[in-house]
């Protein structure tokens, strides 16, 4: 494979989930369930001269329905923005935004702070990123646009989800198809410097169990951020571009499959009606590898209504709207999605004392959340 981030042919496999269903086609719930839906190749491979964490050849069509922007996103954007202007990055007066297929924006933040939003193509003072870049396919030609965009005296700002986060918390179901690169701070810094951009600094947030917001200015200069310094050593630490330090995210997928199943059979066999919450793309290599199917999980409950009367591809769990999921009074509900845990619990307070969280191993938890691996099934 030649390398999404340099060119390089020196890249390596460090995670396989063989063939699996498409991570953004939600087939309609009356549809057969097609073996060739579960055709499609997952795999991630590591540049060994840049870094760069990536997928491997990806012959899906994006197609993926329009889901909710979730509360927690929303609170990150406005805490992300604060931190941003309390550490002098928010100079200029004009913004450009490369927005994510998932939705959320900083706009209307950056609106209310006196930024116009230029076109894509007119330089801006400060150029936003939130969870886009992964997207590209060439990530060389899309970061040297998104560098082009940021006037001479510009930021440019970037936030992904750290592979740091991803290697120590077992996060092997961040790997999906549509998503193509992900990062370190360190590879990361590496491809800015190729397109003339250096890291000024950087911020580290809780969401998905740990993000990291860059801000880099034209030129190459040297790291001065403290917090720049400590995230590379960290990462340093875990090995992050390291071959067999990825591949331990085997293990945690096999593991997670495993879990899943054996806790759904007990409950299945207990006679507990199971269902799920969050059509995420993230839960269907999990549930399509761990051979789902309603006789185990009833339904899966997402507030998206592009998603419902939809169903989880490679399965016949069929997506039903959060109304429909109160009126069916579940015994259990597995939340997809750690970080909604907050937003679900306020929102439906007659599923208290329901919910069970989908943790991979090593994620962190909050008091009060069952572990999937512990929760009491027998």
């Amino acid at each position: 494979m030649i390398c999404r981030g340099c060119s390089s042919s020196d890249t390596v496999r460090v995670l396989d989930l063989g063939r699996t269903p498409a991570a953004d086609y939600f087939p309609p719930h009356w549809s057969p369930v097609d073996p060739a839906e579960s055709s499609h190749p997952l795999a991630m491979e590591l540049c060994l001269r840049c870094g760069l964490a990536q997928l491997a050849d990806d012959d899906t069509t994006p197609e993926e329905p329009r889901g909710v922007e979730p509360q927690a996103l929303r609170n990150q954007a406005a805490a992300a923005v604060e931190a941003v202007a309390a550490s002098g990055f928010l100079n200029g007066d004009s913004v450009i935004e490369f927005g994510s297929p998932h939705g959320g924006s900083w706009l209307q933040l950056l609106a209310e702070r006196g930024f116009t939003s230029l076109p894509e193509g007119s330089p801006a003072s400060v150029v936003l990123d939130c969870f886009g870049l992964m997207h590209e396919p060439n990530q060389r030609a899309s970061l040297r646009e998104r560098a082009h965009a940021t006037a001479s005296d510009g930021i440019l700002l970037i936030q992904f989800h750290s592979l740091t986060t991803i290697v120590s918390h077992g996060q092997w179901n961040a790997l999906r198809h549509g998503h193509c690169a992900y990062y370190s701070l360190t590879a990361l810094r590496r491809m800015l410097r190729d397109v003339g951009m250096n890291v000024s600094y950087a911020w580290e947030f809780d969401l998905y169990g740990g993000t990291v917001l860059v801000a880099a200015r034209h030129g190459v200069r040297s790291d001065t951020s403290h917090t720049v310094r400590r995230i590379l050593a960290a990462e340093n630490a875990v090995g992050v571009c390291k071959p067999r330090s990825i591949r331990h995210l085997q293990r945690a997928a096999d593991d997670h499959v495993s879990s899943l199943r054996i806790w759904l059979a007990a409950m299945a066999g207990r006679g507990q009606r199971v269902y799920a919450y969050g059509a995420a793309s993230r839960a269907v290599a999990l549930f399509s590898r761990a051979g789902v199917d309603r006789r185990v999980l009833r339904a899966v409950a997402d507030a998206s209504r592009a998603k419902q009367d939809r169903r989880m591809p490679g399965t016949d769990v069929p997506i039903i709207s959060p109304a429909q999921l109160l009126a069916d009074d579940p015994d259990v509900v597995l939340l997809t999605v750690a970080d909604l845990l907050p937003e679900v619990q306020s929102q439906f307070p007659g599923l208290t004392g329901k919910w069970v969280v989908d943790f991979a191993d090593g994620e962190r938890q909050q008091p009060g959340w069952n572990k999937l691996r512990t929760y009491p099934a027998v």
